[in-house]
């Protein structure tokens, strides 16, 4: 019985710990959305997250590049978990681009807040974010898949790739001076351009 209770107090240790976690990356986010990237201190962050002092950031992070990594971490992971099955159910290269380039808009317009904070991260971070290379790794296997079957046209396959990720990031930034801005226009946009370019002659 005893370790019946151990087991119990542990998880439920663990349990508040990760929902704790959560709560902190949640305020770290919305911060730096709000006041960028500079501005965004712990004491900010706590206040936000209704803590009482800035060590329970601590206990629980490394410091603040240690919380930033978890903050990038946690909006891609969402990204990932919404636009993959999206993505995937798709049968042919240009199937699979399209709601590539769909899922990705619709995933900017739908977290505002989550993109900004993103954006200021980035603009922040030094040298080239290993999600973005791994991004553009995955995009020119997918061509370069396409091409072998036929799919798609003769191009550069790595060009296409940063050019395809260049072109959704440049909406994040966009948003930020004119939030106005059509998404589904814009996504639409995309798909033609990127089917145009992409095309068997």
């Amino acid at each position: 019985m005893q370790a019946k209770s151990s087991s119990s107090e542990q998880s439920a240790r663990s349990f508040i710990e990760s929902a704790r976690r959560a709560q902190i990356v949640r305020a770290a986010l919305d911060t730096i959305a709000e006041l960028g990237f500079a501005n965004a201190s712990f004491a900010k962050i706590a206040k936000r997250a209704g803590l009482s002092s800035t060590g329970m950031i601590s206990y629980h992070f490394d410091g603040k590049d240690d919380l930033v990594t978890e903050a990038m971490r946690d909006v891609l992971t969402a990204a990932a978990v919404e636009m993959g099955p999206r993505i995937h159910a798709e049968t042919s290269g240009p199937a699979r681009l399209r709601a590539y380039l769909e899922a990705n808009i619709a995933f900017i317009a739908e977290h505002p807040t989550d993109m900004k904070a993103l954006l200021e991260i980035l603009r922040n971070s030094t040298g080239e974010p290993a999600w973005f290379l791994q991004s553009i790794s995955l995009l020119e296997e997918a061509f370069r898949e396409g091409q072998r079957a036929g799919e798609f046209g003769e191009f550069d396959p790595r060009v296409m790739a940063i050019t395809v990720r260049q072109a959704i990031d440049g909406l994040h930034a966009l948003l930020a001076a004119e939030p106005q801005t059509d998404t589904a226009a814009y996504a639409q946009q995309l798909v033609r351009i990127f089917a145009l370019a992409t095309a068997c002659s």
